[in-house]
């Protein structure tokens, strides 16, 4: 017991290993990430200026990208800028305190996507699939409080988990087998009873998750039905291949996060965990101002015009 209580007093930070396990591969990585960090930010940063700036773009489809993008921005600096240091410097510690941080920006921003997403996809149903109701569902009023509901929703969803986080023991050896503070990585360095939380964040991950997978795929489905019916093969073709890409980008975000927290944290899986985390913490916000907005015409156009 004497033992276990020096531990937890004196620990107060944790080593994050991250892809220490590679140690040739520590410069490529960090130009790769670097590359891909500044990428991400340009992009989802002009797409907010141009929405903000442009009245062109004043309206909900445009509205709802700029939210995304501004997530994204938050995302991504939430995990990025630690990695990079730590391929920098060979510095992977952090503080508990830091690290608990960490873990509610990022599950707080995760939550807000997920909402976000969904909202976005029942936006695009409403346009296509019901026209004549669009304007008057899609009012500002609405937009205002879909987006407002969805960062909101995002941010109190995971303070029960982080509170308690905060208080639980760690025992040691304090090397998380991650590279950012996560939930199960972090789990599993603690000495005290967190049968309880694990099922809490288990509830709440399939709560945020599948209902709003199902809504999303839901909504594409019927906007995929829809596009079938235009009699015009050209503009059948262009419709399809956006929601289709659409549709891929948001099944690999909802299927990598379902597979990582609502999935059993078994032995067989947890080498994969780390692997699909990239996709949904570094990859996805790397795609989605590409998938979404800058295969728009009009968008290039409207920036290409502003640089």
């Amino acid at each position: 017991e004497n033992a276990v209580m020096w531990n937890h007093s004196s620990t107060t930070e944790v080593t994050l290993l991250g892809f220490s396990h590679h140690p040739g591969l520590q410069v490529p990585l960090f130009l790769l990430f670097l590359m891909i960090y500044i990428m991400t930010m340009a992009a989802n940063i002009s797409i907010v200026v141009l929405v903000v700036a442009d009245w062109h773009f004043h309206t909900p489809m445009y509205f709802f990208l700029g939210n995304l993008s501004c997530l994204e921005v938050c995302y991504s600096s939430t995990i990025l800028p630690r990695l990079l240091a730590s391929f920098l410097t060979g510095n992977r510690a952090i503080s508990i305190r830091c690290c608990i941080l960490q873990y509610y920006c990022f599950g707080s921003l995760t939550a807000a996507e997920c909402c976000l997403l969904a909202v976005m996809s029942l936006d695009r149903y409403m346009a296509i699939c019901r026209p004549l109701h669009y304007a008057a569902l899609m009012s500002v009023r609405s937009c205002l409080r879909l987006a407002a509901g969805s960062w909101i929703s995002g941010f109190l969803s995971t303070i029960a988990n982080t509170y308690w986080m905060s208080g639980m023991a760690l025992c040691g050896p304090t090397d998380l087998d991650h590279f950012f503070c996560d939930f199960t990585p972090l789990l599993k360095l603690s000495c005290s009873d967190t049968s309880l939380m694990a099922l809490v964040t288990l509830l709440l991950s399939a709560l945020f998750t599948l209902p709003r997978f199902l809504l999303t795929l839901t909504s594409y489905m019927c906007i995929i039905i829809a596009i079938l019916r235009i009699p015009y093969s050209t503009c059948r073709h262009k419709a399809f291949s956006t929601c289709s890409s659409h549709l891929i980008v948001v099944t690999l975000y909802y299927g990598t996060i379902i597979f990582v927290y609502v999935l059993p944290d078994t032995d067989m899986l947890m080498p994969l965990n780390k692997l699909f985390s990239l996709f949904y913490t570094v990859i996805t916000p790397f795609a989605n101002p590409l998938i979404y907005s800058l295969r728009n015409h009009e968008v290039r156009e409207t920036l290409r015009r502003g640089f």
